[in-house]
Parts: C-alpha cells; structure tokens; sequence
C-alpha cells in the first residue's frame, strides 16, 4: 500500500502510523478578553511544555483576547477529548496561579465547551491561514 499524501506528515507509535490533525478553539470563561499581555505569551508556553506529556504536536497556535485557536495533531489511542480536557486542566492551574487577577475576575479560566474539527476535507495549509487570518478580526 503506498501512502497518497507524501507531504502529509505521518506518525507512529509502534504498533500503527497515523495521522490525526485538529482545529480546536476554546474560551475564557464568559467569554472575558483576559488572553492579553503576558498571559497569552505564558498560554503558549504551557501549550507547547506539555506536548510530550499528553502526546500531541503543536502546527499552530493563536491566542486572542477572548478565544484560543489551536491546530494540533494527537495520537487516536489518547483521543482529542482527553487532550483538550489535560490543555486546559493545566493551563488553567498554571495561570491562575501566576496571574492572580484570573481569579479576581473568572470563577474558572476556561469554558466547558470547546469547538473540534477533524483537518481532513482540507489541507493543513487551508487551516492555518484560516487561523492567521483571525488575527487580523
């Protein structure tokens, strides 16, 4: 079997090779814009500290004021629920932790809802310059 996509970037984890991308969004509590500043640069960090940890690769991340876009790739066994639900947990410990005002303002960082789409019917490219162009909104 030949593999149609040779741009496409496969993984493996021993026993198959897969490749699963995702665009997730995901919101402050209430919708709040507090993703600015140094909590956004510190958001990112997190994001991308955990990737080995909870099995997932960063393409991309945009962090606006009231929402957070992200375009990861995960591995099918650990699910992209499980994924979002640990990003999210961990960020939102480490950030209202180090940002004390989080906790002045929100109850808790994060919405329950998250927004996930499977990056299948379009190229990975498309995604990004989707995401890109948010910046500018």
């Amino acid at each position: 079997m030949e593999l149609i996509n040779k741009k496409k970037e496969y993984q493996s984890d021993g026993q198959f090779i897969y490749s699963c991308q995702y665009h997730v969004i995901f919101c402050p509590k209430y919708r709040r814009r507090v993703l600015i500043n140094d909590i956004d640069r510190r958001l990112r960090e997190l994001v991308y500290e955990k990737q080995t940890e909870y099995k997932y690769k960063v393409f991309d991340i945009n962090v606006m004021p009231d929402h957070v876009h992200l375009l990861l790739s995960t591995n099918p066994k650990v699910g992209i629920y499980t994924v979002v639900s640990k990003i999210k947990g961990a960020t939102s410990f480490v950030l209202r932790n180090e940002f004390p005002i989080l906790k002045r303002k929100l109850p808790c960082l994060w919405t329950r809802s998250r927004f996930i789409s499977s990056v299948g019917a379009v190229t990975l490219e498309a995604v990004q310059k989707y995401i890109e162009e948010q910046k500018n909104k």
